[in-house]
């Protein structure tokens, strides 16, 4: 599995460089999976965080290039610690043994065969968590299809519907093409949502889609085309918690939060459309408050003296 890091394809940009031999692509990602943060996620969508929290796994590095990344620290500048796949196999098990009702891995795709080596070692070793992929989106089929086996949950995001949105805000070309097709292939693997008895989700997918300000018609054309390819199967997250950090400034209009007129009015087009199967979050999530405190808590092992296990 491994062996496909020699010619790096593992997202739409194809970079083909050979990682293996320290070569390094646009993402920046090396051979050992780096990890940034290990926490009980208490604010993710009811069904993910229940009362015990979800599991998260904080990877370094991204295939995109997001002006506006909260999680820049670890996105753009690469902050983490390299961790073997033996120790992210343990990291899976400790997250089990915490009580997370998942194990959520954030921004994964540059560490995909790996992390399906340690869901392999950790199975092996009695983890039965569901495993969520929580992904910008960017992502290719074939990708998908590795995961098959391996992943219960897809939470993608859905950024953008016009190309030069994703060009000029995330340095995305073809944003749309994939993400899209991704989003598809990831609603065959899981097939509809399934719960368990207390509401938790064992199964499935959900389309997460950051309302950036001023950019309503595109929201609405995501809303469009989610409605019309998956109806009720798959669960939409609206979020409102953008925050001009990062780079924003250098885009006037992204230079804002979004308003309340603006997000109730998405609100009010989707339930226009007949969607149910949604989140939405009410009050003001935003500020940089609510950015991770990436400081490396439960990433080491123990016996290394990590810092404590806090929440995100």
């Amino acid at each position: 599995m491994i062996s496909v890091l020699s010619d790096c394809r593992l997202c739409p940009r194809r970079c083909r460089v050979n990682r293996t031999r320290a070569e390094k692509g646009y993402c920046g990602a090396g051979v050992l999976p780096k990890i940034a943060l290990v926490s009980l996620h208490h604010g993710e969508e009811p069904c993910l965080s229940g009362s015990g929290g979800a599991g998260t796994v904080f990877f370094s590095h991204c295939n995109l290039h997001c002006h506006f990344c909260q999680n820049h620290k670890i996105s753009q500048e690469g902050y983490g610690r390299e961790v073997s796949i033996d120790r992210l196999a343990e990291i899976f098990c400790e997250q089990e043994q915490r009580g997370a009702h998942n194990v959520s891995l954030v921004t994964p795709t540059q560490f995909t065969p790996q992390i399906i080596e340690a869901l392999r070692t950790a199975k092996q070793q009695g983890f039965s968590l569901p495993v969520v992929y929580n992904t910008n989106g960017y992502e290719t089929v074939e990708t998908v299809e590795m995961l098959g086996p391996w992943v219960d949950i897809f939470l993608p995001d859905l950024k953008y519907a016009a190309n030069d949105y994703s060009i000029t805000y995330s340095e995305g070309p073809g944003y749309f093409h994939y993400a899209s097709r991704a989003i598809a292939k990831m609603v065959e693997l899981t097939g509809p949502p399934r719960f368990d008895d207390q509401g938790i989700m064992q199964k499935g997918v959900i389309v997460r889609h950051l309302v950036l300000p001023g950019l309503r018609k595109d929201s609405q054309r995501i809303l469009d085309w989610l409605w019309q390819t998956f109806g009720h199967t798959v669960y939409i997250s609206l979020m409102n918690q953008y925050t001009p950090l990062y780079n924003a400034g250098q885009h006037q209009e992204l230079n804002r939060t979004v308003t309340t007129r603006e997000y109730d009015r998405l609100i009010e087009y989707a339930l226009t459309l007949g969607i149910e199967n949604a989140f939405i979050q009410e009050g003001r999530a935003t500020g940089s408050q609510f950015v991770p405190s990436f400081n490396l808590a439960g990433v080491l092992n123990p016996a290394e003296g990590h810092p404590t296990l806090t929440g995100p």
